[in-house]
């Protein structure tokens, strides 16, 4: 009979890789283990091997990442929607900072890659939903600009989760997502406001 596999040891083990690359420390099978409580036969029960470990981790990643994002209630407001959904990202990088540096590695592959995905069609959403508002100018891109949204997240996640700024820079999204919104056509003050508020929701 086939023993149930515990998901308690699985995130054991991706959250154990995940601080031992922080820490630049070398992961191997028997470093990984170590300290655990559990055999190395647990890496092959739940993940075929250390290349089947690699690629969920990186998805794990996501896989949070998403759960945030999900999290966002969509409001009247979709200018605030979309500054809450770069703060909610703000919010996941900093409760995952070994996920976070592994998520963009790219020498990993996705076990899937909807969940990655998914965070550019969310701020995608947002920004068609501002364009019906008449927030956004009609010949905005909403790729693009969902693009350029994600880049001042990703830029500001990576210098403070990761990185050697301290907390108080994540304040500078509010000045840099109104000038970029701004530009897409929103009012300077409104936009503003939006901005504040979506982005003190969770960064």
């Amino acid at each position: 009979m086939a023993r149930t596999k515990d998901p308690a040891i699985r995130t054991l083990l991706l959250d154990r890789a995940a601080q031992m690359l922080r820490m630049r420390q070398p992961v191997t099978l028997r470093a990984l283990v170590d300290g655990t409580g559990v055999s190395t036969m647990a890496v092959y029960t739940y993940f075929g091997g250390m290349d089947g470990l690699w690629k969920a981790l990186r998805q794990e990643g996501f896989t949070r990442l998403a759960d945030k994002l999900a999290a966002v209630e969509p409001s009247a407001d979709p200018v605030r929607d979309l500054a809450a959904l770069g703060a909610a990202y703000l919010a996941n990088a900093l409760e995952n900072p070994d996920l976070y540096r592994v998520m963009f590695d790219a020498g990993f592959d996705l076990e899937d890659t909807t969940a990655a995905d998914d965070t550019l069609h969310r701020l995608v959403h947002a920004i068609d939903r501002a364009k019906t508002n008449g927030r956004f100018r009609d010949e905005v891109d909403p790729l693009d600009l969902a693009t350029q949204s994600w880049t001042i997240g990703h830029g500001l996640a990576s210098l403070v989760a990761t990185g050697p700024l301290p907390h108080q820079t994540l304040a500078h999204g509010v000045p840099m997502l109104t000038a970029l919104f701004t530009s897409a056509g929103d009012d300077p003050d409104r936009c503003r406001q939006s901005v504040e508020r979506g982005w003190g929701s969770g960064a």
